[in-house]
């Protein structure tokens, strides 16, 4: 866990920086940074969903993951944690949505590829090297994300915590599954193409209930390994 715990704490100092140098940031450039965010959140999006190499095994888990978490309503229960996060510690002045800035913060640091497969390989085979290079990462896009959303941004750091935490730990008891690179590649592209949903709405283009889509990754190892059996049991 203590890639899971650098992370976490990367998360907290940037996001402490950003809320700093908030202050001296004019609205213009402010607007201006959460666009250059965005682009960049849809490139690392499409760089990591370009990994992948089973269209239908992608498709399959994105749908099949968009159902089960719209029933389970993911986006709502996180918005409404958000929302209480919104109540505690907003004030009258700000602009700027608490709420928003946890989704958006708990979104961005948690789902792609280097969280998934820093996470993996974390628990796996305790190498922590590409969680730490996803936190030195962290550590800035924050502190960017943090200047313009705020707080929430911040307290993203929780869900940081307990969202790599249970894949750390998941990952070590499956350990005789999530051996398989092919696998491992097609867990990254749905966590990816998610992504790209995240960056189009820091971008103002949609309004995609992204979180509703996590269960998808989740469910590849699934679909992956009924998809090889068909060939089989034709």
């Amino acid at each position: 866990m203590i890639g899971v715990i650098t992370n976490t704490l990367t998360v907290l100092l940037g996001s402490a920086i950003g809320l700093l140098l908030k202050k001296g940031i004019p609205e213009r450039v402010s607007q201006a940074v959460m666009t250059a965010i965005g682009l960049c959140t849809v490139y690392i999006g499409i760089d990591g969903a370009l990994s992948g190499s089973n269209t239908i095994v992608l498709i399959v888990s994105m749908v099949l993951g968009t159902i089960i978490g719209t029933f389970l309503d993911i986006d709502g229960k996180i918005n409404a944690v958000g929302q209480f996060f919104e109540r505690k510690f907003r004030r009258d002045s700000e602009k700027v949505s608490v709420a928003e800035g946890f989704m958006t913060g708990s979104l961005l640091f948690c789902v792609g590829a280097m969280t998934i497969v820093g996470s993996l390989n974390s628990g796996l085979s305790g190498d922590h090297t590409l969680i730490f290079t996803k936190s030195v990462l962290d550590l800035i896009s924050s502190c960017m994300l943090a200047s313009s959303l705020g707080i929430g941004v911040m307290l993203a750091a929780i869900f940081v915590f307990l969202f790599q935490g249970a894949l750390v730990l998941g990952a070590g008891l499956l350990q005789g599954v999530l051996t398989d690179a092919a696998l491992i590649s097609e867990i990254t592209c749905a966590g990816s193409v998610i992504i790209v949903g995240l960056g189009l709405n820091i971008l103002g283009i949609s309004k995609i209930k992204v979180a509703d889509m996590l269960p998808a990754p989740f469910l590849v190892p699934l679909i992956y390994f009924l998809f090889n059996l068909i060939p089989i049991a034709i």
